[in-house]
């Protein structure tokens, strides 16, 4: 079988590697002409054999659209584009729309896994026809872990789904990500009592009810920088958590945790707190509370 895949990243390239490693034929596109297979996509169209196969793995947002709509240009009746980058599900009725009128089918996929995906496989979440799905289920299970389908894979519905899937699936790896979070600030204020931090999270990982791939990699982080004195607390908003609360708005679904988790990373991003200089303010002013502890307490 043969894919062209077009973004070679962080992600993009391992995918590429683990695809190869199972035996598919992989042409890869990327700008940077050091890791490209072809000097652009027409090129990469011509390296296919119809009906071809083509999977975007770019950026979200202006990037995806200049691709999308550069492939309607190159491709013919038959072929079939995968977005499996971190598009918000809106955006695929859109492009699925423009790959339509030349006969190019569409299929999203919502792609999770990060870096590791090379190594362990990746969760696939994917919107499309039952045929379009179907006819390249062997570049899925390539990409996928080894086990059960249904454990690592799910086609989730029509266009759209897979990356609705996605989105909802990364607000709650947010307020997952910021629980971890909170409980290790509250263990490390106690080291009065508390000796071993990172042995606490070690052992949560087998028999407890909080285990998981999150915590395992928490470890690892703790392992490597046990009070996270080379990392910066700065924490960027990459957009699936704010459309998940916003969608969740506009349903009037009830989703504190993982609202608040959002919030948390936006304070994260700033250098100074603008609302908490606000109620430092109102604290002085009503009551003359310091603004700042003394030094002898």
């Amino acid at each position: 079988m043969q894919l062209g895949l077009i973004g070679l990243g962080k992600m993009g390239n391992n995918m590429r590697t683990r695809l190869q490693n199972a035996g598919i034929d992989v042409v890869g596109y990327d700008t940077n002409p050091d890791v490209s297979d072809v000097k652009d996509l027409a090129e990469l169209a011509s390296r296919l054999e119809a009906p071809r196969t083509v999977w975007v793995m770019v950026p979200a947002g202006e990037i995806t659209d200049s691709v999308i709509t550069e492939l309607a240009g190159v491709l013919e009746q038959g072929d079939l584009v995968i977005d499996g980058g971190n598009s918000k599900f809106t955006e695929d009725f859109k492009h699925a729309e423009l790959l339509a009128k030349t006969g190019v089918d569409y299929v999203d996929c919502g792609v999770s896994g990060g870096v590791w995906g090379l190594k362990n496989g990746y969760g696939l979440m994917v919107g499309g026809s039952d045929e379009q799905v179907q006819r390249v289920m062997p570049i899925f299970d390539a990409l996928r872990p080894e086990g059960p389908r249904e454990e690592s894979f799910v086609h989730v519905g029509p266009v759209g789904a897979g990356h609705y899937a996605k989105m909802v699936h990364n607000g709650v790896e947010y307020a997952m990500m910021q629980s971890y979070a909170e409980g290790f600030e509250l263990l490390r204020s106690r080291d009065d009592l508390i000796k071993d931090v990172t042995g606490t999270f070690k052992a949560w990982q087998r028999g407890t009810v909080v285990r998981s791939w999150l915590l395992e990699l928490l470890v690892l982080a703790l392992e490597q920088d046990p009070d996270f004195e080379e990392i910066d607390d700065y924490v960027a908003d990459s957009g699936e958590g704010r459309w998940t609360v916003e969608e969740a708005v506009d349903r009037k679904v009830p989703m504190p945790a993982i609202a608040a988790s959002l919030f948390a990373r936006y304070v994260s991003q700033q250098d100074q707190s603008p609302a908490m200089k606000a109620v430092a303010a109102l604290r002085q002013q009503f009551g003359g509370h310091a603004t700042k502890p003394s030094a002898d307490g």
